[in-house]
């Protein structure tokens, strides 16, 4: 599995998904199912096959295996990603960390590494997580 090869714009999508979704070491179903509602129903995923996903997904895994290997996670997906689509990448990940209901330490922690890498402004940010949490709220 190639893991130094750069990647396409929207592999980098799936890199920030899967990088908030593993920051726990549990890929949840929840999370799995909010990443592929994701890749089929964004027009950012336009044009992605979605039979690929897991083949995204095991290259991120594998990046990450490496040593350094979410710095080298960031850098390609820095390198893939236009500053427009930097919140979208941003707003993907945050939908994940959603899935579950509740965010884990280590995934608002990525998150926080996600946005610093991709110089995403902090009142973006904010704005993102806000819609996150009113999309996912549920009646008690």
């Amino acid at each position: 599995m190639p893991t130094r090869s750069p990647l396409t714009p929207q592999e980098a999508l799936v890199f920030a998904m899967v990088l908030v979704s593993a920051a726990d070491r549990n890929m949840t179903d929840n999370e799995l199912k909010a990443m592929g509602r994701i890749v089929t129903q964004a027009p950012a995923f336009d044009g992605f096959e979605p039979a690929r996903l897991p083949k995204v997904t095991d290259r991120c895994i594998a990046v990450l295996d490496q040593e350094e290997g979410l710095e080298r996670a960031f850098d390609l997906m820095r390198a893939a990603l236009p500053h427009a689509l930097r919140e979208t990448a941003y707003a993907f990940a945050v939908e994940i960390a959603a899935a579950d209901a509740a965010a884990t330490q280590e995934e608002l922690r990525v998150l926080e590494l996600i946005r610093h890498r991709l110089d995403v402004d902090r009142l973006a940010a904010a704005a993102i997580e806000r819609g996150a949490r009113a999309r996912h709220a549920r009646v008690r």
